[in-house]
């Protein structure tokens, strides 16, 4: 299932100088994740397509915005004046959900948030970003919360 919302300049899904993905959650690393690919998108004249997702194995998964959360994302993000869209999905794999529309729009750059782990939680439950700073074809960009764009 996909709920692929496009938002003001972002219709249409191209822009000159490419896109900035961002890989989103509600919570302090998504933040982080925005706030960084905002500054970017700002700074290279780009679009913004921000990419939520849940792979849907648990009851409640707290990385996946609500309704209300997605309606303040899109507010948020239309305050920018940049082109963009937002995408959700549930059922694949998240990492492959982001890197495919990285693919799909031709990103100039990805930008995730760190989450630590252990090497057990690694171990057993993968990484999200890691998976996307091995697998994606442009640069990534990893933050951290609390880090601000330069």
């Amino acid at each position: 299932m996909t709920n692929d919302a496009q938002h003001d300049a972002g219709q249409g899904q191209s822009t000159a100088d490419g896109w900035v993905v961002v890989a989103w959650t509600p919570d302090e690393f998504g933040e982080a994740s925005l706030e960084h690919g905002i500054a970017w998108a700002r700074e290279g004249g780009r679009g913004i397509a921000v990419v939520n997702g849940t792979r849907g194995d648990a009851l409640v998964d707290e990385r996946f915005a609500a309704p209300t959360g997605l309606a303040d994302l899109a507010e948020r993000l239309r305050a920018t004046g940049l082109p963009h869209v937002v995408r959700q999905e549930i059922g694949r794999d998240i990492a492959d959900q982001v890197l495919d529309v990285a693919d799909e729009l031709s990103a100039r750059l990805v930008v995730v948030g760190l989450r630590h782990r252990s090497p057990v939680g690694k171990l057993l439950m993968g990484s999200v970003a890691q998976r996307i700073l091995l697998t994606a074809e442009c640069p990534v960009l990893a933050v951290k919360p609390g880090s601000r764009p330069a």
